[in-house]
């Protein structure tokens, strides 16, 4: 099995914008690429799309020798599909978004001339080198793509052989090899760490990241959510529906608050208010888009109290906001919440409230 790990000791020596991804230069290849060295690769047509392999929430990161930990990105999940000279990126969805990622597409036709498929993470950084995913939403809304990176951490198919049934450390040393000495600065290599699986999260919080996903290195890459990768949080940040809103009291043209809930079922519950986190320009910006949305009250409305009904203009529930929290209270409703973006890539009806699983005994499984 081969194995692209490095020690925690090694990535922790590195300044904060090296630890989590390893940037390359632009050089000639030394050796081709051999897809087909990897006895499990099977010969394939390039897919147009894969449904992508999701990540299951739980307490504590799992131990064991078949595991590798990367950092969790805050950011877009994204497949970056090479066919020659014909590049598309699309979300987890199955959304063409090629677009309106500026520059980047062109950056990966210079990758490599074949057929490609490779399972990523689009973010923009702030200046502490951190994804910062309300900074993506800015961007993607502002048109400003030069600030784009596409952290990149598995490859799906390449040149004709589809590499989801090989281990996902073979996949990941043939993505290694493909970016290395071509990726230009903005396409980056997402290591990852082998052992001390609870150091690794404890340094990524210390650092001011979101957390860490734990993958098992010997698995085939599945579509859908299981436990096969695993995600561990340093802080909360999940989906919620958008149910309402209450006007700003410093300015009429502005959101003041939101009004945020997750489907159960096809019930719409209630989750709490997210009064904080918004800049001036992007209440502003919420206001245009959420008062056209303008409803009657949803069902859960009636079982609120007059405090929790009052100001709040309500939406038809279809738009998506990232929120950042502490906890949830005794009473369900999320604590300290803090606006991050609209997430753009995710409908509405499959938002539900994250539930986090126990880890143990997960090291020795298949």
């Amino acid at each position: 099995m081969l194995s692209t790990a490095r020690s925690c000791d090694q990535i922790a020596a590195q300044p904060v914008t090296e630890r989590v991804t390893r940037r390359t230069t632009a050089k000639p290849r030394d050796h081709p690429l051999a897809p087909g060295s990897l006895a499990t690769a099977v010969k394939s047509t390039l897919p147009d799309f894969v449904e992508p392999c999701l990540a299951t929430l739980v307490a504590t990161p799992p131990e064991g020798d078949d595991w590798v930990h990367e950092i969790k990105f805050d950011g877009y999940r994204v497949q970056a599909r090479i066919d020659g000279d014909k590049v598309r990126l699309i979300t987890r969805s199955g959304l063409d978004w090629t677009e309106r990622f500026g520059a980047l597409p062109t950056s990966l036709r210079k990758l490599h001339r074949g057929k490609v498929l490779i399972d990523a993470e689009l973010v923009v950084e702030d200046s502490s080198g951190h994804s910062s995913f309300s900074k993506l939403a800015a961007a993607l809304k502002d048109g400003h793509s030069e600030s784009f990176v596409l952290q990149c951490f598995d490859l799906l198919h390449l040149d004709g052989f589809d590499l989801r049934p090989a281990a996902l450390i073979d996949r990941k040393a043939l993505l290694l090899q493909l970016l290395t000495h071509r990726a230009p600065p903005e396409i980056r290599y997402s290591e990852h760490l082998t052992g001390d699986s609870s150091r690794m999260l404890s340094e990524a919080c210390r650092l001011g990241l979101e957390g860490i996903i734990s993958k098992r290195a010997s698995r085939p890459y599945r579509s859908g959510r299981h436990d096969d990768w695993l995600k561990s949080k340093c802080i909360k940040v999940d989906e919620f529906v958008i149910a309402g809103y209450i006007v700003s009291n410093v300015a009429a043209n502005a959101v003041g608050a939101l009004v945020v809930g997750y489907f159960e079922r096809k019930r719409l519950v209630y989750a709490g208010r997210v009064g904080t986190g918004f800049t001036q320009k992007t209440s502003v910006a919420l206001m245009k888009t959420l008062k056209p949305l303008a409803t009657a009250p949803p069902s859960f409305a009636s079982e609120l109290t007059g405090l929790q009904r009052k100001g709040v203009v309500w939406i038809e529930p279809v738009l998506v906001a990232q929120i950042e929290y502490r906890a949830w209270t005794d009473d369900n409703l999320l604590r300290h919440a803090a606006f991050k973006g609209l997430r753009e890539d995710k409908p509405a009806a499959q938002v539900r409230r994250p539930i986090v699983k126990s880890s143990k005994s997960r090291g020795n499984k298949h």
